[in-house]
């Protein structure tokens, strides 16, 4: 006996179909991009948020107008 393969009927619409690519999503360079950019981001507010406390500490250690009679 002889093996027949069977016929595939393919419509107007699954032809059509077949030809678009299909979409494409964040590539891993990108994907790497936004996580470096984000931790960068963290670390900038981590280091700004320092910097602001820092700042504030040594108003309140030193007076703007220190007495001399203290000094």
């Amino acid at each position: 006996m002889s093996e027949k393969k069977p016929i595939k009927i393919i419509k107007k619409n699954e032809r059509t179909r077949k030809r678009k690519p299909a979409p494409k999503g964040n590539t891993t360079a990108q994907t790497a991009r936004d996580m470096v950019q984000t931790v960068t981001n963290w670390v900038n507010e981590l280091q700004q948020k320092r910097h602001a406390e820092t700042a504030n500490a040594i108003k309140l250690m030193l007076p703007e107008n220190p007495r001399t009679s203290e000094a």
